[in-house]
């Protein structure tokens, strides 16, 4: 049978992405859209200082979870995929038998299964210790009005037992992830937090009834109800696969290859995560400065406004840009050359033909993506620095209103394009860059966390600048590491015979001055802004109004 077309591989990979990006949106869309409403709930219950240490507590198993697994996440989307060559004949070609051609391929993808599981594992091992170490260091550390939160100790516990089952979750999911199985992630995904929704909110709203304060308790049953779901389901949908391909969620021997560490763990992916590991610290100290900073530098009714007006102002980076950033990381992955490969000899990866041009298809995606972006973020600098503050007075009420929340939600609104941008970019240099690369963008990074670090310090303790600083201090950042990345795939691009332009990604001059011009009209009429009902018709008369314009 004649090998598939060369552009087979290519739309495979095209399609899927798309698949995939649109399964994550809508599943993004599905969990904010409930959580939210569970927030809504919660927030008529529950004070500034318990949803400080709840943040602070949601900060210890993010910080375990990125740890212990994200850099082998990224070095396993770097995987050749059997999705880049063709299968093969089931029936007899020239000189071969199809059967044995079938059979051999199918073996192939197998061991691919495995070399992931295998490899899932070691997020397990890196968690666990991480865990006790974390809790550690933050009941050891916490200051006296953390202590004196209501089951504070019960509470780390109950995380702590959430992060680790949610980390025992990671072998079903890397094989999803492998496969493209998006539709499978987002049924775990959905079910779980549909878990953590309800878990949280009922247990306080049962709480408030029986004058029964339980302080972040909720918080922690709610992580734990979504982990045991996740698995659950994880373990439900990969299990017709587990029958198909005859690999083991269990650590398995490999076939003996000379690259290989106790003959179940590829050298060349594990030399990789360890480049990516030590990038990872860094970007998780860049990414997660800002809760680090406001946690050791500012009051629990502080974090508390922060972490509200933060979680508000991210929800379009979380629903929107984080799945896109996703499937794009995997997408480059793909098309593009990559550094690392598959030491299973029965599996031979097939560079996809130049004829298709991956490159082209390569800079053509994150052009129209980031110039998609670009309008995006004219809508989220001229119209949301208005709505946000009467948005808020409306859904969390008066009482959230008389907190820095609504100044800290309008600042952020500005902050929100830089988000977008960096995610994309440094997912694509995540995606193609090589050991020696990382290693450069670490050591930048490592002078990004420096001048982080010493303009939080100056912003919050010398200046005494508040949470609208912290904007500030986290935009600067934010422009630091999207000048390298911005160089870096330019550069790459340039190598190869292409140009990446920015005048390819702006708006055109018609849609930017809309969007003066409506910024200016909602600041003279924002003055007189109170949060009543003509004040917001007058929000959607301008909004209507640009939008035409776009």
């Amino acid at each position: 049978m004649a090998a598939a077309p060369p552009a087979q591989g290519t739309a495979s990979i095209l399609v899927k992405s798309a698949q995939g990006a649109t399964f994550l949106i809508l599943l993004q869309i599905g969990s904010r859209a409930l959580t939210f409403i569970v927030n809504q709930v919660l927030l008529r219950f529950l004070s500034p200082e318990v949803l400080g240490v709840s943040t602070q507590l949601e900060l210890f198993a993010a910080s375990v979870l990125f740890f212990a697994r994200e850099s082998l996440r990224v070095a396993l989307q770097r995987q050749h995929h059997h999705d880049d060559q063709p299968e093969p004949a089931k029936e007899k070609g020239k000189g071969g038998d199809g059967g044995s051609n079938v059979r051999a391929w199918n073996h192939g993808l197998a061991i691919r299964a495995q070399e992931v599981v295998n490899l899932s594992y070691l997020a397990i091992a890196l968690g666990l210790p991480l865990t006790y170490v974390f809790a550690r260091l933050y009941l050891g550390n916490a200051s006296t009005a953390v202590l004196g939160t209501d089951y504070i100790h019960m509470s780390m516990n109950v995380y702590a037992i959430a992060t680790v089952l949610e980390l025992f979750s990671e072998p079903s999911f890397a094989i999803a992830q492998q496969e493209m199985l998006y539709g499978t992630r987002a049924s775990a995904e959905t079910f779980a937090t549909s878990a953590r929704c309800l878990i949280t909110c009922g247990t306080a709203i049962w709480a408030s009834k029986k004058k029964s304060p339980l302080g972040a308790l909720p918080f922690a049953l709610g992580q734990l109800g979504y982990a045991i779901i996740l698995n659950i389901v994880y373990l439900v949908k990969i299990s017709y696969l587990h029958s198909e391909t005859k690999f083991s969620l269990a650590i398995t021997r490999l076939p003996t290859t000379p690259n290989l560490l106790f003959s179940r763990f590829p050298l060349p992916v594990l030399n990789l995560a360890s480049n990516l590991y030590a990038q990872s610290v860094l970007k998780h100290i860049l990414t997660s400065g800002d809760a680090l900073l406001i946690t050791a530098l500012t009051s629990l009714s502080s974090q508390g406004a922060y972490a509200l007006a933060s979680n508000y102002g991210s929800l379009i980076a979380r629903i929107i840009f984080q799945p896109i950033e996703e499937s794009s990381r995997s997408l480059f992955g793909r098309l593009l050359p990559s550094q690392t490969k598959s030491l299973s000899p029965a599996v031979k990866p097939t560079p996809l033909s130049s004829g298709i041009k991956p490159l082209h298809h390569a800079i053509n995606y994150l052009v129209s993506l980031i110039h998609l972006y670009s309008l995006l973020s004219l809508i989220a600098v001229s119209l949301g620095p208005s709505i946000a503050p009467l948005l808020l007075r409306f859904i969390a009420g008066p009482r959230w209103s008389a907190t820095a929340a609504p100044s800290v939600l309008a600042a952020y609104c500005y902050y929100i394009p830089l988000l977008a941008l960096n995610g994309i970019l440094e997912a694509f240099v995540s995606a193609v860059a090589t050991p020696a690369q990382l290693r450069e963008q670490s050591a930048w990074m490592l002078a990004f966390s420096i001048a982080f670090a010493t303009t939080g310090v100056l912003v919050l303790k010398v200046w005494d600048l508040g949470a609208r600083g912290l904007i500030l201090v986290n935009a600067v950042n934010m422009v630091l590491r999207i000048w390298w990345s911005w160089g870096f795939a330019k550069e790459y691009f340039r190598e190869r015979g292409l140009n990446l332009k920015i005048a390819d990604t702006l708006p055109n001059p018609a849609s930017s001055g809309g969007a003066i011009v409506a910024s200016m009209a909602l600041q003279v009429a924002g003055r007189n802004f109170h949060g009543g009902t003509s004040d917001f018709l007058k929000w959607v008369g301008v909004a209507t109004l640009f939008g035409s314009i776009l």
